[in-house]
């Protein structure tokens, strides 16, 4: 069984590029070897994993949703780590938390029993918005605590920053190792611990078991599963749709626009496939073909409690 399992935290702030760098980092996984990426979303729905979903073998996704690892790390987060390392047996692992998580925290919780045998940490990476901090944006006290402890900054978005700026920004952050990059793309020899490997030993991991969360199934086909939930750090409402119900894209996209979200990612299926898209603070969604069937799932995070029926209603007359 294996062991010392070279663990990879990828931290930052909400819109950041998370998703995107660790995207990038799949697509160039060894052949020979098994990755497993463990992904936490502040809301309930959970997006992440439908966002990254490959046909390449030897990857395999869970999702922790709700709050952030580090706040969820009981029951529900051991037992979602205990289940995917014994199903994948990976080889390296790779940590998404939340936006609006805790990254520190989780350091140090990582770092002790049961974890400290099973798996190898590596220095965090963060990935940051480097266009946003240039404009004045600051990060969450949350996150510069962790960047301290970070083997790499990366600075995303960064394409049209010239070195004044650049050069700007670097001091303005811990002496920490950067890299520039586009649409979240990092070359897998940059990232920190790529040269560490698993161990074995006879014995089992010494982890907790526990039940399955019970799966959510639809009682009409016409009607979508809803959760929402909030905290000080936000609140987030999500839908899951029937695989058989089609959206308007156009529809979607004028919705949207008419809301004051944090941050809005979803993946619907229309009459030609599925479209995925995310965006920050009202931005402009960026929409790209997905290969993803299974159902239709939009996730807003709002700083304030929004109307539910109505948000509800409004994404139901997006459908075909």
């Amino acid at each position: 069984m294996l062991q010392q399992i070279p663990t990879h935290l990828i931290t930052g702030p909400l819109g950041a590029g998370k998703t995107s760098l660790i995207r990038s980092l799949l697509q160039q996984k060894p052949a020979d070897e098994r990755w497993a990426v463990l992904i936490n979303e502040f809301g309930q729905i959970g997006l992440d994993a439908a966002l990254l979903t490959t046909d390449t073998a030897g990857i395999s996704l869970a999702e922790i949703a709700g709050g952030c690892l580090c706040c969820v790390n009981g029951a529900p987060f051991q037992v979602g780590l205990t289940r995917l390392l014994r199903q994948a047996r990976p080889h390296r692992l790779l940590l998404e938390p939340s936006g609006l998580g805790h990254p520190a925290d989780l350091l140090k919780q990582l770092a002790m029993p049961p974890w400290l045998t099973v798996l190898s940490l590596q220095p965090p990476v963060a990935v940051l918005d480097a266009p946003a901090l240039l404009n004045g944006s600051s990060l969450p006290a949350s996150q510069m605590q962790a960047l301290p402890h970070c083997g790499l900054l990366v600075m995303n978005k960064s394409e049209h920053l010239d070195a004044r700026q650049r050069q700007q920004l670097a001091a303005s952050l811990p002496a920490r190792p950067i890299r520039w990059t586009v649409q979240g793309h990092l070359e897998l020899a940059a990232l920190p611990g790529i040269d560490q490997q698993a161990g074995t030993s006879g014995a089992p991991l010494p982890l907790p078991t526990g039940p399955a969360a019970p799966r959510s199934l639809w009682l009409d086909p016409s009607r979508p599963l809803c959760q929402a939930q909030g905290n000080a750090d936000g609140w987030s409402i999500g839908w899951r749709w029937h695989p058989s119900q089609r959206f308007s894209q156009q529809r979607v996209e004028a919705w949207l626009a008419t809301l004051p979200w944090r941050r809005a990612k979803l993946i619907l299926q229309d009459d030609d496939g599925g479209y995925s898209a995310n965006a920050l603070d009202g931005q402009p969604l960026r929409f790209e073909r997905s290969a993803w069937r299974k159902d239709s799932r939009v996730e807003l995070i709002f700083s304030q409690p929004q109307d539910e029926a109505a948000l509800s209603a409004a994404l139901a007359a997006c459908r075909r």
